[in-house]
């Protein structure tokens, strides 16, 4: 009988790719991607062009820039060898930007987020440092009206405390019913747990473990 550690131990590493940068809502209609994804969503300023190129192991896959709210695309990044995408969606809650900018932002998120067939689930990027956010909480039920499984991702882990993460924790897990991933994307703390969700929720349909719960959250 198979060894199922074993079997772990064998899994070769994930690797990220950019697949397609997206601007515009007909860039989006166009891009008929039928492979499974999970959309990374965040206020500005979270850090998720850190935390992908933490993922990927890489410096500069995703472009981090100092300005908030700089990304304006969609980008899909292809996970190899699994076949599914994490999708990076522009950053949400930056007041300076225009709010024309802003309004078509908010309707490319939207669209894609009702519209995306082989989306699998929302990993909601929160920044621990800081009390939980309107935008945030909005998000989060947005996806659970929508029965879309949300994992919640507390980032810049090494920029808080012990006690401060652990309330943090506490706070997303009854907003959602599922336990937060606590990382960091300098001290590289929790990315191995993150990996593994994602690549449960991600997994081609045949593979794939059923991880959610009748609320829409994630164990």
């Amino acid at each position: 009988m198979t060894d199922p550690s074993a079997e772990k131990k064998k899994r070769p590493e994930p690797v990220l790719e950019l697949l397609a940068t997206l601007y515009t809502l007909e860039q989006l209609e166009g891009a008929a991607h039928d492979m499974p994804q999970i959309a990374l969503a965040g206020r500005s300023n979270v850090g998720k062009s850190s935390l992908i190129n933490a993922l990927a192991r890489r410096k500069k896959l995703a472009k981090v820039s100092s300005e908030p709210g700089k990304t304006r695309s969609v980008n899909l990044f292809e996970v190899k060898p699994d076949g599914f995408c994490l999708t990076d969606l522009p950053g949400y809650g930056y007041a300076r930007r225009g709010h024309e900018e802003r309004r078509n932002w908010a309707a490319l998120i939207q669209k894609y987020l009702e519209e995306t067939r082989s989306l699998r689930a929302l990993a909601l990027l929160v920044d621990c440092r800081i009390p939980t956010q309107e935008s945030d909480r909005m998000m989060a039920d947005f996806a659970k009206a929508h029965r879309l499984p949300v994992i919640v991702v507390l980032t810049k882990a090494d920029k808080c405390t012990l006690k401060e993460r652990s309330a943090q924790q506490k706070t997303w897990e009854k907003i959602t019913g599922g336990r937060p991933v606590v990382v960091s994307a300098v001290t590289r703390i929790g990315l191995e747990e993150l990996w593994e969700r994602l690549r449960a929720l991600g997994a081609p349909e045949e593979t794939a473990p059923s991880s959610e719960n009748d609320d829409g959250s994630v164990n």
